[in-house]
């Protein structure tokens, strides 16, 4: 029988999952994307596969998303007819191999007497997630920070002590547009559901979409290194977190090549980013989605087909 991999995609994972299991026998790839959230290139990476690789872009945000995946996984009716599985962060297995770059990190890094600040950009949490439960491990951490954009329920929730879900916003690090980010209820537990223990390890910020482009400037203009907007948002979190604590130092992720965000990115350094060689052909093919409603009992209709 064949196996049905079902994920929601805020933008990068759903391209990385297409990728790995494109005419692999007896694989299914359903990906659900939120219509006009992801950037152009992306989209094309999500939907240009075709064969064992559908996807389904759908009428909402990524929550919305998420919201119909997690409908799935619980429908018993449905589990009754075909085999079911994630391969986004909802699936622990997804994210835990993520950990092995943290200890990679540390091996590079160089004052072994001083544990490094890490700042993560984040949006459904899954890689802080494996960060902290690499800390958990053993890795030596001084502190994660979690950098968010504009969606900024993480941390309203360390300065208020409240977890609110409210509806994503759209920013130019789409991939982090999360209103209810499914991987925190996995560091509350990792932190046994105590804020107070969670605050002494975490500090959460939010940036705006003019900080992320100017970090991007600063970066470029100053380090000659081009970040795309997620990886500019950890660096805006770094760069707040050092300044707030002097003597400290840290590491902040990058995620996406900038290409994949050429409309933002050219603009602010005002010139061409190169197409790597990898990509060359994408946008000539042709897309092939599903277009779909924000509404579980048609992504059941389809799936049970």
């Amino acid at each position: 029988a064949s196996l049905t991999v079902l994920v929601a995609t805020s933008g990068d994972t759903g391209s990385a999952v297409a990728n790995g299991f494109f005419n692999v026998e007896g694989i299914n790839v359903v990906i659900l994307y939120p219509s006009k959230k992801v950037s152009e290139l992306q989209e094309l990476q999500l939907t240009t596969y075709g064969n064992n690789i559908t996807a389904i872009e759908v009428d909402g945000n990524f929550d919305d998303c998420q919201r119909l995946v997690k409908q799935a996984f619980a429908d018993e009716d449905l589990k009754k007819e075909i085999f079911l599985t994630s391969a986004n962060s909802i699936n622990v297995a997804r994210w835990l191999p993520q950990q092995f770059y943290y200890f990679f990190a540390y091996q590079q890094w160089t004052n072994k007497k001083r544990p490094p600040v890490i700042s993560v950009p984040s949006g459904n949490f899954g890689n802080i997630c494996a960060g902290m439960l690499a800390n958990a491990s053993g890795l030596p951490v001084e502190r994660f920070i979690a950098s968010c954009n504009a969606n900024d329920v993480v941390p309203n929730f360390l300065n208020e002590g409240t977890y609110k879900p409210k509806p994503s916003v759209q920013t130019i690090s789409n991939a982090m547009d999360v209103g209810d980010p499914s991987n925190f209820v996995r560091i509350m537990e990792l932190f046994k559901n105590d804020l107070q223990e969670l605050k002494n390890k975490l500090t959460a910020y939010s940036f705006s979409d003019n900080e992320t482009k100017q970090a991007i400037k600063e970066m470029y203009l100053i380090h000659h290194y081009l970040l795309d907007p997620h990886g500019a948002v950890a660096y805006c979190g770094l760069k707040k977190y050092l300044k707030e604590h002097t003597g400290k130092a840290g590491i902040f992720l990058e995620t996406a090549h900038p290409i994949k965000f050429q409309n933002v990115v050219e603009p602010i350094i005002n010139q061409k980013i190169e197409l790597p060689h990898t990509l060359i052909g994408l946008t000539n093919k042709k897309r092939l989605s599903i277009k779909m409603q924000n509404d579980y009992q048609q992504l059941k209709a389809y799936l049970k087909n």
